[in-house]
């Protein structure tokens, strides 16, 4: 019986029956995600814990755990985990540092991904498999455990599609929201998604109360094909209608997610091909600059940007730049497992785990 696997019905489920009041099982659950046990015996011999409750614990249940292969931290305060899973491949996980009050954590939801954006390191890898949710959850266990400060929220930004593994990051999400497991609350739980259609309709209509970030980089389809290759799938007009859908279900902003390429995507017509798609749909405009360790794509100059800035305004939306830290550790957005690609990025310093 894995612990870190088990959402909180499944666990009084699997407790009730020996004795375990709903007490004792949001008590077991608690020990599990709010305060990192490592050790079964640990909760096992927690107070309250009936013996019959324990002694099943101690015989039947376990905690695994990813490996920590290295933690390399970047200037900016930004730090990438590469963790090896007992279940076969490596993931990566990123502590970014808000201010100076909290972090946020950037986790994986695959091992590779089926998507190959071309810009995205990941991509290059192709898909290996699927996390499981204890995976999951255990990238933010141990990047928590050594934060000296609290961690308010977590982006499934890293590697993968998380939409394609929905079970399995659904799971996941619940438990970080959680009172008695990680208590970060909904709105600070983010699933990026590089437009699957039927999965975001799905989310859609279940309502869950997390939210989605689009990618959509252009406006134009034949643009977007020639770096998304989802485009040639799911189609920009069927990603705006499921985007409206969202919009109009939840009453709040699409957080558009644009990635920002010179010489690319940053034109007037640009600009305006983002007004026609998106009319009627109240969005955000998140800007975030290309980071491409094969040097293929290069980020926009401040001019480029300054100036597609001034076009955007015919949005009449909130458009922002969103930092994308650690780039010379490979942590910025679209850089993980580029050193397992065998990208350029500077393997930055490694830390010990108090740093």
């Amino acid at each position: 019986m894995n612990l870190k696997q088990l959402s909180l019905p499944e666990l009084e489920a699997a407790l009730a029956p020996l004795g375990a009041s709903p007490t004792v099982v949001r008590k077991v659950f608690a020990a599990v995600f709010a305060h990192g046990a490592t050790r079964v015996e640990d909760i096992a011999h927690a107070p309250q814990v009936p013996r019959r409750v324990a002694d099943h614990l101690k015989a039947h249940a376990e905690l695994p755990s990813l490996q920590v292969v290295e933690r390399r931290k970047a200037d900016d305060g930004f730090v990438k985990y590469l963790f090896d899973s007992p279940l076969g491949g490596r993931i990566e996980a990123v502590r970014i540092p808000i201010f100076d009050e909290k972090y946020v954590i950037c986790v994986s939801s695959q091992v590779g991904c089926a998507l190959a954006c071309d810009f995205c390191m990941t991509g290059k890898l192709g898909f290996k498999r699927n996390l499981q949710t204890w995976e999951i959850l255990d990238q933010v266990l141990q990047v928590r455990a050594e934060a000296d400060r609290p961690v308010r929220g977590v982006v499934f930004m890293g590697m993968g599609e998380p939409l394609l593994n929905y079970k399995e990051t659904l799971r996941a999400a619940d438990v970080l929201r959680n009172p008695s497991g990680f208590s970060i609350a909904g709105d600070a739980i983010t699933f990026s998604t590089a437009g699957h259609v039927p999965a975001i309709r799905r989310y859609t209509r279940e309502g869950h109360p997390y939210r989605l970030a689009f990618s959509v980089t252009s406006a134009i389809p034949e643009k977007r094909a020639q770096v998304l290759p989802i485009e040639k799938t799911h189609p920009l007009p069927e990603l705006i209608e499921a985007i409206r859908e969202y919009s109009t279900v939840r009453r709040e902003r699409a957080m558009i997610a644009y990635v920002a390429i010179s010489g690319f995507n940053l034109g007037r017509e640009d600009a305006e091909a983002l007004k026609v798609a998106f009319e009627g749909i109240p969005i955000k405009v998140d800007l975030i600059d290309v980071t491409d360790p094969t040097g293929k794509y290069l980020p926009p100059t401040p001019e480029e940007l300054s100036a597609f800035r001034d076009y955007l305004q015919i949005l009449k939306s909130p458009v922002a730049r969103r930092y994308s830290g650690g780039k010379e550790i490979g942590a910025a957005c679209g850089t993980l497992a580029a050193t397992q690609y065998g990208g350029t990025v500077m393997p930055g310093p490694a830390v010990s785990p108090e740093s």
